[in-house]
């Protein structure tokens, strides 16, 4: 399956990190491509099997996506797609956030896999490396700089 991947160290500790990030329904607030996130239904943020609708561009198809995991302790959660306008399928993604042991600082990885057809995986590794999990990352340096 191809993979996509992004990493950054955050000037803030860990902990502080993940107590922003692990609310799974804010990340119209620092994923610069989404404009709308709101949960579905009763379950709350931190519970797998919430689900979350993510609104793009106006006019643009709703993403809809799963809690599949959830960590506290390690610090992390992944997510699958149950609806998305993106040529991809079996689409599933974690992010998670580590100390950096010798700083104090927080390291977030985010990663995700996905089935493709062969003319659309390159497009689409690029895409969640760059425009989803790098500007997500960037923007998350930022608010902690």
């Amino acid at each position: 399956m191809p993979q996509s991947y992004a990493s950054t160290v955050v000037n803030a500790p860990a902990a502080t990190v993940w107590s922003y990030i692990r609310d799974f329904a804010n990340l119209h607030e620092w994923l610069p491509s989404i404009e709308t996130c709101e949960l579905e239904g009763d379950a709350a943020a931190d519970e797998v099997g919430a689900v979350r609708r993510l609104g793009t561009q106006p006019g643009q198809p709703p993403i809809r996506e799963r809690l599949v995991f959830f960590d506290d302790e390690d610090r992390s959660y992944a997510y699958e797609f149950i609806e998305s306008p993106l040529p991809v399928r079996d689409y599933r993604s974690r992010i998670r956030v580590a100390t950096v042991t010798d700083t104090g600082q927080a390291f977030i990885e985010w990663r995700g896999e996905f089935s493709a057809d062969e003319n659309d995986v390159d497009a689409m590794v690029k895409f969640f490396t760059e425009n989803v999990y790098g500007a997500g990352l960037a923007s998350l340096r930022d608010r902690f700089a």
